[in-house]
């Protein structure tokens, strides 16, 4: 139980690994000491925990460091490391202490408040699991320590009773009742797992009804993406050096009430950049203050529902509605498909600019769990070659370009456009996107540097990462006086078939182009990233399939159980009376179905059902008779066999009837020893069912009880003995 408790809190990274194997072994040498003389004693063990009370204070000081005085979340994780370091510390001076039942009491307390400190901590569903396992442990304990209690005073009782002169009956009744002692004891664990089966069925119901304090929003102190390898809130060109693949999940998004589909190039939106530096891309003076402040809006629903509606789509199968884990981010961005028509989650605000960019609160040490409805269709190809409309003047600022660019992009891009023979916006972005893709590598290096880095990738270096295609096609735009902007944000993922949803790691992080097309008035995207840094690389093995379960069951653990809300709670509602519904039309067809059975199948039934009774009652009499012979499983029940609580019963009707007589039994005389004092036949006699029954735990038969009863009738009806006892 202490060592479970111990292994959640290394899961849940309250307490260093090094310092739980540390633990574990301490652990097992007390274990090995336990009841030897090398155990402390109760003094030692008090001066030790007096002892550890400044030791974690300066361990909390330690921790925090200059932090402390400043009050920020490192001093509440430093706070969590030292109450671990001390419940970890008092565990181990107990478990070397020589220890009463008080001690023992405060370990299981211990070790309970560590499982709570855990669920504190951990979102992994591997808490699950060592809840589980705690709780099996716990309840064994518990039980295990009660029978313990219970067994010293059964012995200080037994002790006393063996100074008698039958010790030989004694013992003999203790060995006989010894086994089915035993045999209880091997069943502890069986118990155990029923009771919490049980009580997890009762529990069942009041978790689905029961309202949640809070938001789908949970904690994870210190757990924040800082470092992004791709994706960032601007973009800046000519640095020297290797951008390493990272692995580290950022999202989980899965798609709802629709099949997904792997060939379709999902992209989750994050931030679109409309201002060309030079060197990068930022969001320009105009984009920051177009930002507008989206309020909620709940309908009829109860207020604080946490629906921000952004945008209008008609035809309501175009919509895609995601269900995107998002995991703790050092950025406001609100991540989504393209054109996002409206998020729900726990945002206490929410805001957009006119790139369609999403922003809310950052959320280095939360998880969240949010729903996304975007409209992900794009306008069909023929239409946007016959779109000829002008742009009007508010989109100037899209083909705007720095006047120290080199001349030679210009060149290059009417090059692209002419050779290519488009006549119209959406052909031209596609030759320039194409001759890219083409004639242009992929690599991580990043190579391209000096005063005009795009330039050096255009004409030098030819090869480069996502941001540097996505850079380079929006300028090329931009010279022809095309409206381009670039957006940051990510690629779909790895499709997990086990969790039904895509996962989003670092490496997916990307770069892409949005052109503008007045006639439909929509931004369109294109991709100038070569395939190398398009193409997700299937995992494959053992290794990757078990990685795929467990991030389904992450998944479930997620959204079902951290972020169960109440729109959670009327899905599960409406989903479940859904199926009910399926069920009883299914079944009423059934019913149907079986009616319309010829007579001959229904005999056939008859008979087969009968066939199965049969046997089942054969292998229960089978059981019997193994348990208490062939003679007395014939016999009913009722003749086979008395309750020992009768047996008690009757032999209190005899030593009543006797005391009434002048016949009491001394303190210091055993049932057998007072019979022989009695010496009436019928007294021994009973005494001797007596015996049998109470300390053999052998069963009293009825023809026993039916003679038991003639024998205190004869005693009642009978002259008064005249023994004497002295």
């Amino acid at each position: 139980m202490i060592a479970v408790a111990t292994l959640a809190l290394v899961w849940a990274g309250a307490l260093h690994w090094v310092l739980g194997a540390v633990f574990c072994a301490s652990l097992v040498l007390s274990w090995r000491l336990e009841g030897g003389t090398w155990q402390l004693s109760e003094r030692t063990g008090l001066i030790l925990v007096l002892l550890s009370i400044p030791i974690f204070y300066l361990d909390w000081s330690y921790q925090a460091g200059p932090r402390f005085i400043a009050g920020d979340d490192s001093q509440t994780q430093a706070l969590v490391g030292a109450i671990a370091h001390l419940i970890t510390a008092l565990s181990a001076i107990k478990l070397f202490q020589v220890k009463s039942d008080r001690d023992w009491v405060f370990l299981y307390l211990i070790s309970f408040f560590e499982i709570l400190l855990a669920a504190g901590l951990s979102f992994s569903p591997i808490y699950l699991v060592s809840l589980a396992v705690y709780l099996v442990c716990g309840v064994s304990t518990v039980v295990a320590f009660e029978i313990h209690k219970a067994r010293r005073k059964v012995k200080t009782v037994e002790t006393r009773l063996l100074v008698s002169r039958d010790e030989r009956m004694l013992r003999l009744a203790a060995r006989r009742a010894r086994a089915p002692r035993n045999t209880e004891i091997r069943r502890l664990p069986i118990v155990s797992v029923v009771f919490l089966v049980l009580i997890t069925v009762l529990a069942l119901p009041l978790f689905l009804v029961a309202p949640r304090a809070g938001s789908a929003a949970f904690t994870r102190s210190g757990s924040g993406l800082t470092n992004f390898i791709g994706f960032s809130e601007n973009v800046q060109l000519g640095e020297i050096g290797t951008l390493k693949e990272n692995d580290q999940v950022v999202m989980h998004v899965r798609l709802d009430g629709q099949p997904p589909s792997l060939n379709r190039e999902l992209r989750w939106r994050g931030v679109a950049l409309d201002e060309f530096t030079g060197k990068g891309w930022k969001k320009s003076i105009e984009s920051h203050h177009s930002e507008r402040r989206v309020e909620e809006r709940c309908g009829n629903s109860t207020p604080g529902c946490g629906v921000f509606p952004l945008d209008t789509s008609d035809p309501l199968h175009r919509l895609t509605t995601q269900t995107i884990f998002l995991e703790p981010l050092d950025s406001p961005v609100v991540f989504a498909a393209p054109r996002a028509v409206a998020v729900q989650g726990p945002f206490s605000f929410v805001r957009q600019d006119l790139e369609g960019s999403i922003q809310s609160r950052r959320h280095e040490s939360e998880r969240l769990i949010y729903k996304a409805v975007s409209d992900t269709t794009e306008p069909d190809a023929e239409v946007l070659r016959h779109d000829l409309r002008s742009y009007p003047v508010a989109l100037e600022r899209y083909v705007q370009l720095p006047a120290s660019i080199d001349p030679r992009i210009k060149i290059l891009g009417r090059t692209m456009v002419t050779e290519a023979g488009a006549r119209n916006v959406y052909d031209a972005a596609k030759a320039i996107e194409t001759r890219l893709q083409r004639d242009y590598g992929y690599t991580l290096e990043m190579k391209s540097s000096g005063p005009d880095p795009l330039a050096d990738f255009l004409f030098n270096v030819r090869a480069g990462h996502c941001e540097y295609f996505s850079t380079a096609m929006a300028v090329l735009l931009r010279s022809q006086h095309i409206p381009a902007r670039v957006v940051n944000g990510f690629l779909s993922g790895d499709y997990n078939s086990a969790a039904g949803a895509y996962t989003v790691r670092q490496s997916d992080a990307h770069s892409w182009v949005e052109v503008y097309f007045a006639e439909t008035n929509s931004w369109v995207t294109f991709d100038p990233t070569p395939a190398a840094g398009r193409l997700v690389a299937p995992r494959t093995g053992i290794a990757a399939m078990l990685g795929k379960y467990a991030e389904a069951m992450e998944l479930m653990w997620f959204q079902y159980v951290i972020g169960y809300d109440k729109q959670e709670q009327r899905s599960l509602a409406t989903s479940l009376n859904n199926r009910l519904f399926r069920y009883r039309h299914s079944l009423a067809n059934d019913v149907l179905a079986v009616r319309s059975l010829p007579a001959f199948l229904w005999r056939q039934l008859f008979w087969v059902v009968a066939a199965v009774a049969a046997i089942f009652l054969l292998v229960l009499l089978l059981k019997r008779a193994m348990r208490v012979g062939w003679r007395q499983a014939l016999k009913p029940n009722r003749e086979r066999q008395v309750s020992t609580h009768s047996a008690i019963e009757f032999y209190e009707r005899l030593t009543r009837l006797l005391a009434a007589r002048g016949l009491k039994r001394g303190e210091d005389q055993t049932p057998r020893e007072f019979a022989a004092k009695v010496g009436s036949r019928e007294v021994i006699g009973i005494t001797e069912i007596y015996n049998r029954v109470r300390f053999g735990s052998e069963h009293l038969a009825a023809r026993e009880a039916q003679q038991i009863e003639q024998w205190l009738l004869q005693l009642e009806t009978s002259a008064p003995v005249s023994t004497t006892f002295k």
